[in-house]
């Protein structure tokens, strides 16, 4: 896990309202919360790192998809 966000990353923690930095703290990983509790890292810190893994799961997801389509697609016979 990085240590430091990148700026791209706290950009857009900057730009979340209350509801949706909630939102965001609430689905971050407790080795993160410990950070912010041993003030080791700030809050919009915190925010940034879990935007940025959030978007690696779901870029790893995506591929994940996309090669089990492609099996998919060659595995079953064309219909004619």
């Amino acid at each position: 896990m990085k240590k430091t966000p990148s700026d791209e990353y706290l950009e857009k923690a900057r730009l979340l309202d209350n509801e949706a930095s909630e939102r965001l703290l609430s689905r971050t990983r407790s080795k993160l919360k410990r950070r912010l509790e041993d003030r080791t890292l700030t809050l919009l810190d915190v925010m940034a790192i879990q935007l940025e893994i959030e978007d690696e799961d779901l870029n790893a997801w995506r591929e994940k998809v996309a090669e089990i389509k492609l099996a998919d697609s060659k595995k079953k016979p064309k219909a004619k």
